[in-house]
């Protein structure tokens, strides 16, 4: 039997492959708003970031991706919560 194959994706951050389920998704859905999604099956084009506090500022400097200061929040609340 073959062993299953793990879904790699790169943080918006660092930029290394990580196996999807380490990472935090980010959507942009038709309607607009970037939110984070924490079940990984929204609709809508996705981007990933480290559960890494410094992944996470890097990602918010780089001018390719915009994320809103709420979601940003959002998301280091979440990493928190996540390390304790």
């Amino acid at each position: 039997m073959k062993a299953k194959k793990v879904p790699m994706r790169m943080c918006l951050g660092c930029r290394q492959m990580l196996p999807k389920k380490d990472l935090i998704r980010i959507v942009l859905p038709k309607e607009g708003e970037l939110s984070a999604d924490p079940t990984g099956k929204a609709h809508g084009r996705g981007a990933y970031v480290c559960r890494n506090l410094d992944c996470l500022e890097k990602a918010a400097k780089q001018k390719a991706v915009r994320l809103p200061a709420q979601l940003v929040e959002e998301l280091r609340e979440e990493i928190m919560g996540g390390q304790s």
